[in-house]
């Protein structure tokens, strides 16, 4: 996945101007970092391939896939999405940031077997105090923080 998606921006990149280090052009860094991540992805592809210890089994099968946290973390991320832009086939309109990030932290929860409502409120906490923190307060971006009904 990191190969293809390297080599697309490096393909990508290749009709602008290029440049060189001492005056880059706009083709340069996305080249570069296409080039870097298509490096990456196939020294990664090595590693598994050639990967013999825990976690891979001895006659070179992969285990069987983890279906559960698969579900819900895709799910978590479409919920997030639903939140932030709301959903305005079936009328619901974007909940908020902080919202969003309760429930993406509650859904993505459920990707694993032992779910404890306690500390998943005071992490969905945290994590939605410091996302506004962040990206509001900080970045100024101008996401909507509460519901508008």
């Amino acid at each position: 996945m990191f190969s293809v998606a390297g080599g697309a921006f490096a393909w990508g990149a290749r009709s602008y101007p290029i440049g060189t280090a001492a005056r880059m052009g706009p083709g340069y860094f996305p080249q570069l970092l296409g080039l870097l991540l298509a490096g990456l992805g196939v020294i990664i592809a090595l590693r598994a391939f050639m990967a013999r210890g825990e976690g891979s089994c001895a006659d070179g099968r992969i285990g069987a896939w983890g279906w559960r946290p698969l579900v819900f973390i895709l799910l978590a991320n479409l919920v997030f999405g639903a939140c932030l832009g709301g959903l305005p086939a079936i009328g619901l309109p974007p909940l908020g940031l902080i919202a969003g990030v309760v429930l993406l932290t509650l859904v993505a929860r459920l990707a694993d077997g032992e779910f404890r409502l306690r500390e998943t409120l005071m992490l969905a906490g945290v994590l939605a105090f410091m996302s506004w923190a962040t990206f509001v307060l900080l970045l100024k971006l101008p996401l909507p923080v509460w519901p508008v009904f």
